[in-house]
């Protein structure tokens, strides 16, 4: 402890700092194992160093920002975090994209930033303190219309490092940019350390007080859920196609933190306890498949040279281990059991039936349509999946460099073998895990959840189940193991090295198929083009050229969606900054006199009114 003009420099170690300290080290780790391989033949020595220097200050950062007890230093390894995290995303600074993607990164991260320090300027004004514990107790010294802004503020400001909807422009853009397995920190990680922002500022420290925080949190995660996942399906490109999806998993965690705001001001503490664990559990989860998900993509993209799914294929056979990696994740993302991406979507789930059953009048109706957007992601994400998986490697290679792609080293593989296994365990063990994430959620929401019982997939909604008698997910899980095995081995025994012939691909009846005739990522994405066409807005660009007018020598047919919020919010916003800026510049016509009388101007009007403040 150092002492500082600010107060203490002190750290948190309540349940819900050491819950995202335990996340950021399940990822990070792991990721950080993958890199030595990746690294490898991809750079030289000097940026691999570069590489680790900024990668462990990283991590530090972030572990700093869960854990600190101050504001001001909260600000101090947030900006830190930001600021190395562009480094990374600029890392291959010999390309424009990454130079962009990182520009427009730093710019919303600062706008962010501006929130959230606005935001805590305004609740020293009324605690006097910028401990985050004094400023808890001394909440109720702050009105309640002021609490409403300061809720907006802390909401946007941190909505925009958590990639919510509209605040999302910068995630497909910086994720793809960045070095595979910093991708799978950036999204498994530290876009959770936005919604712990969220969580410790808003539930946590103010308090939620009024119905309308839950529901606007949980408007903005619905239009989330739905808008990232309609977006990864357009996608081609593997790690802009996972950066899409993390929005809809952020939107899919606030569903469960927007419930619990909702039934903390309907008094139903045992429900908001279970939503906001519902919430915490994907949260965790999400972390452990979008981290294997992206060191799937960056193994396929070292393997390949390239990151459109278009140029893949056929690499189930050339890279089996990351292929079984990849489909894990796929698996889990898709909520299918029994790995961890169904346990915590049923949850969440459960949690929006309750709040129906709890309601009355509109409030039903609007309980109903958080759980019909989350049923339509939930369809929506195991279509993108199959389309990511499949279009990835089955079938046979569309590009030389698939053809020719070769498996990952061990540093890298195993990673993948390590989170593929934590999404089996997670899901297998949630009768165990459940319980940890109540205590965090009670400690968090000052509930006493001493006494409260919650089985791992329902919350009494189905009555009658609570009472079947206690089953164990892991003795289950080893049974359908032991059962699949003695299958397996009794077939083989029974046929022989015969259980299975490998054979050409049916082609009614015509022979000579080649990668040209396969199922293509945009053919299998365009029913949904055209059912959302009214967001997407698709167009096409063809071109048709012949031998002589009359024999075609070849099509090509390109198609395009149109990015909504790009081209008709921040590109409109741009142009008017830029406007104003030009207005703007009048006042600096690089007269020293000017700039003195501007200066002067200004102690005058501290003077004048520095009784006011």
């Amino acid at each position: 402890m150092t002492p500082s003009i600010t107060g203490s420099f002190t750290f948190l170690n309540d349940p819900l700092s050491l819950f995202f300290v335990f996340v950021i080290l399940l990822i990070s780790v792991p990721s950080a194992i993958y890199s030595v391989g990746y690294l490898k033949g991809e750079y030289s020595g000097c940026k691999i160093k570069l590489a680790w220097f900024l990668l462990i200050l990283f991590v530090a950062s972030m572990l700093a920002v869960v854990s600190v007890s101050n504001l001001v230093w909260f600000l101090v390894f947030w900006e830190i975090m930001s600021l190395v995290s562009y480094f990374l995303v600029i890392f291959d600074s010999g390309h424009e994209k990454s130079i962009r993607a990182g520009t427009v990164y730093i710019v919303m991260t600062h706008f962010g930033t501006a929130l959230i320090t606005a935001a805590f300027l305004i609740m020293y004004r009324y605690t006097h303190t910028f401990d985050v514990l004094a400023v808890k107790e001394a909440a109720y010294l702050i009105p309640e219309s002021v609490k409403g802004v300061v809720f907006l503020l802390l909401f946007f400001g941190f909505g925009a490092k958590a990639g919510i909807v509209p605040l999302h422009i910068w995630l497909p853009m910086a994720h793809p940019q960045a070095p595979s397995h910093i991708s799978s920190i950036m999204s498994g990680v530290m876009i959770k350390v936005g919604l712990y922002g969220i969580i410790r500022f808003t539930v946590f420290t103010l308090g939620i007080t009024q119905l309308w925080q839950g529901r606007m949190v949980m408007v903005f995660a619905a239009v989330s859920c739905l808008v990232g996942v309609i977006y990864a399906l357009m996608e081609h490109d593997l790690k802009k196609l996972l950066a899409f999806c993390s929005v809809e998993n952020i939107g899919i965690i606030l569903l469960g933190v927007g419930g619990s705001m909702m039934f903390m001001v309907m008094n139903q503490p045992a429900l908001a306890v279970f939503s906001m664990a519902a919430g915490l559990y994907h949260l965790m989860n999400h972390a452990v498949f979008k981290g294997l998900l992206f060191l799937g993509a960056g193994s396929v993209y070292k393997a390949t040279g390239t990151r459109d799914m278009e140029k893949m294929g056929g690499l189930i056979k050339l890279m089996p281990y990351t292929a079984f990696a990849f489909l894990a994740g796929s698996m889990a993302i898709s909520a299918l059991p029994p790995l961890n991406g169904f346990i915590s979507e049923w949850l969440t789930f459960q949690a929006i039936f309750a709040g129906a059953l709890k309601s009355a009048g509109n409030n039903i109706m609007f309980w109903m349509a958080a759980a019909a957007a989350l049923a339509l992601t939930s369809g929506l994400a195991a279509a993108c999946f199959v389309k990511a998986f499949s279009v990835t490697f089955l079938a046979a290679p569309r590009s030389t460099k698939a053809s020719e792609a070769v498996e990952s080293p061990l540093s890298m593989t195993v990673p993948m073998f390590f989170l593929a296994a934590i999404t089996l365990a997670f899901g297998v063990f949630a009768p165990q895990i459940l319980p940890v994430l109540t205590r965090v959620a009670g400690e968090t929401l000052g509930v006493c959840t001493q006494g409260m019982k919650f089985t791992a997939l329902n919350y009494g909604i189905t009555n009658g189940l609570e009472n079947a008698g206690p089953v164990s997910g892991p003795l289950v899980m080893a049974a359908l193991v032991f059962l699949g095995l003695a299958v397996f081995f009794g077939l083989r025994i029974i046929y022989g090295k015969q259980l299975f012939n490998v054979g050409r691909t049916w082609g009614c009846g015509y022979y000579a198929l080649d990668a040209r005739t396969e199922y293509t990522a945009t053919a299998f994405s365009k029913p949904f083009r055209i059912f959302f066409s009214f967001l997407l807005m698709p167009y096409r660009k063809t071109e048709k050229v012949t031998h002589g007018g009359y024999h075609l020598k070849y099509f090509r047919y390109e198609t395009h969606t149109t990015p909504f919020f790009r081209t008709f919010f921040y590109e409109p916003a741009v142009s008017a900054s830029f406007r104003l800026a030009k207005m703007v510049r009048r006042m600096q016509p690089g007269s020293i006199h000017i700039y003195l009388s501007y200066i002067f101007a200004v102690i005058i009007l501290l003077l004048v009114f520095r009784g006011k403040f």
